[in-house]
């Protein structure tokens, strides 16, 4: 039976159940240091004592900035047990974006690396990851007054423009995503002793919130061993992988789709088996791909990703090798999860059911709405605390329900391309015919308006030789007639633009192309057109012969 917790600050107490298991497994320089559960209950609990020494009380900020580390989460531990508010940034974000939380929080202390922290302008008293064996050598347990009520962390989203407003979480957002995934998981502990441990290679931000979900709460639960990994490289990944003997891979899409090419490019005749071996039962497919298994060890077996929609066909791929795809959905204002696929009973293509203590419905045009003990229930923005009272978090995602009450993502209701017919379009539908065309590295679609009302464009980024008139042939050769791709441009750059997460920023690339940024290609202009005549919708059609 999971056990029932106060407040967070019990998993401190967890790390002190198993002290010589390994929790943490991160880059120091040029080797990997390991830091086992009981000494990262130690280091929580001398940064503990550290704010108290420095006067730092409960309700204060600490704002902490650098890489995926122990130190990162004895710092956040730390602030845990003080009743200390922590303010995390992405390591990928910007100097001028931490300042301007910095100004917004006013912290008492600004925790991180060297290099981040002490470029801030900031005069707040600082402390370096480096630094962190001088701070003092006594320990400090939980305050006496914490409880699950009280607000735990202020996260601000990397993209946030203008003023920064921080949507804060309460120790009882986080318990409400934790305690139904920790009671299945009391289920199969038994079976867990005999591949234990589950070593788990997480690729993510601890600043996110799914980065948290992975590399904070779910750990100690499994008293799992968490390696950092900040560089994105296929072929470094899946040599750590065999190497460390790590079972787990938690990833956002773009990770798993940097997998995929590399296996693609190491073994040739890879997609041919594939098709060969459609239908098979999983242990037949496992056989059957076993030189796949034994490049990443046999026992890596699933991946969690999170972070973005993963497309479909990317899911597929991994399942006909036998591997475990395991996807949830959730968002900052829900604490992370709002549902979740089995790890054991996945459901394809959807993004699993919603999670005890959670309710969702869907409005009239498919929004998710939710509530529940894990919605965020305040911001911070203009210097202090701001409660909202609304019952029901407009989500601004569209899904759909399917038979057996799984959810399937289908877009972002801003994103959502009404026809001059009244059709709606979405986006990730004409995404994914777009990424299984033969050449095309990555994609993405954006609203333009055309004579005949609003209509997609494709941002097209192609593999080095790759013409663009023959994936868009070949995507709405998939496509209805309404979702038709006349218009698109070739992306010049390595990448299109993204978060740190992996999400295309649709919006940036709409700017870009709005601005002219993206100069003519080949086709004869930064647009390329199809015949009208082939691709217009059936009203379509008649608009343009009346």
């Amino acid at each position: 039976m999971a056990p029932q917790r106060a407040s967070l600050a019990s998993l401190v107490e967890e790390f002190e159940r198993h002290p010589k298991d390994v929790a943490i497994v991160a880059p120091h320089g040029f080797r990997q240091h390991k830091t086992t559960y009981g000494e990262l209950a130690t280091l929580a609990r001398r940064f503990a004592a550290e704010l108290a020494k420095r006067g730092i009380e409960k309700g204060d900020r600490v704002l902490i900035w650098g890489e995926n580390s122990a130190e990162w989460v004895a710092v956040f531990f730390g602030c845990i047990l003080r009743g200390v508010l922590a303010v995390p940034i992405d390591a990928a974000g910007t100097r001028d974006f931490a300042e301007r939380v910095e100004r917004e929080v006013t912290p008492k202390l600004l925790a991180g690396d060297r290099a981040r922290v002490g470029a801030l302008s900031s005069s707040a008293p600082r402390l370096f990851f480096d630094e962190f064996d001088h701070i003092t050598r006594e320990t400090s347990g939980a305050i006496e007054d914490l409880s699950e009520t009280d607000a735990l962390q202020i996260v601000f989203t990397s993209g946030t423009t203008g003023e920064p407003k921080g949507v804060v979480h309460t120790h009882k957002n986080v318990l409400a995503s934790l305690r139904p995934i920790e009671s299945e998981a009391q289920k199969y502990l038994k079976y867990e002793r005999l591949v234990h441990p589950v070593r788990i290679l997480h690729t993510l931000p601890l600043s996110h919130v799914f980065g948290q979900f992975m590399g904070l709460w779910i750990p100690p639960v499994l008293a799992a061993e968490v390696h950092y990994e900040p560089r994105l490289v296929a072929a470094e990944l899946v040599e750590r992988i065999h190497r460390e003997r790590i079972s787990i891979l938690t990833a956002v899409p773009r990770v798993l789709e940097l997998l995929e090419n590399y296996l693609l490019e190491r073994i040739p005749d890879l997609s041919r088996r594939m098709e060969a071996a459609k239908g098979g039962k999983a242990w037949q497919k496992w056989w059957h791909f076993r030189d796949v298994h034994r490049v990443f060890g046999l026992k890596f077996w699933a991946f969690v990703c999170g972070g973005a929609s993963l497309a479909a066909r990317a899911e597929q791929f991994w399942n006909a090798l036998g591997f475990v795809v395991v996807q949830g959905y959730g968002m900052t204002e829900t604490t992370a999860l709002v549902s979740l696929n089995h790890p054991f009973r996945p459901a394809q293509g959807t993004i699993g059911q919603v999670l005890p203590g959670r309710e969702v419905k869907l409005s009239e045009e498919g929004e998710v709405l939710v509530r529940g003990d894990t919605i965020s229930n305040a911001t911070w923005q203009g210097g202090g605390l701001q409660r909202q009272a609304s019952e029901w978090l407009a989500t601004g995602d569209l899904a759909e329900f399917d038979e057996s009450g799984n959810l399937r993502f289908r877009g972002r209701k801003k994103d959502v391309i009404v026809t001059s017919s009244g059709l709606n379009i979405y986006p990730e539908d004409l995404e994914a015919a777009l990424n299984r065309q033969a050449g095309v590295k990555a994609a993405t679609v954006i609203e333009t308006s055309s004579d005949h009302g609003p209509e997609p464009l494709a941002a097209l980024l192609l593999n080095g030789g790759s013409g663009p008139d023959s994936a868009i042939a070949g995507a709405n050769r998939e496509l209805a007639e309404f979702q038709q791709i006349r218009r698109w441009v070739v992306w010049p750059e390595p990448d299109l633009p993204r978060t740190s997460t992996g999400k295309i920023l649709r919006r940036e690339v709409a700017r870009r192309i709005a601005a002219g940024e993206i100069e003519a290609g080949e086709d004869g202009g930064a647009n390329g057109e199809l015949s009208l005549d082939s691709t217009l919708d059936s009203l379509g059609r008649v608009e343009l012969q009346a």
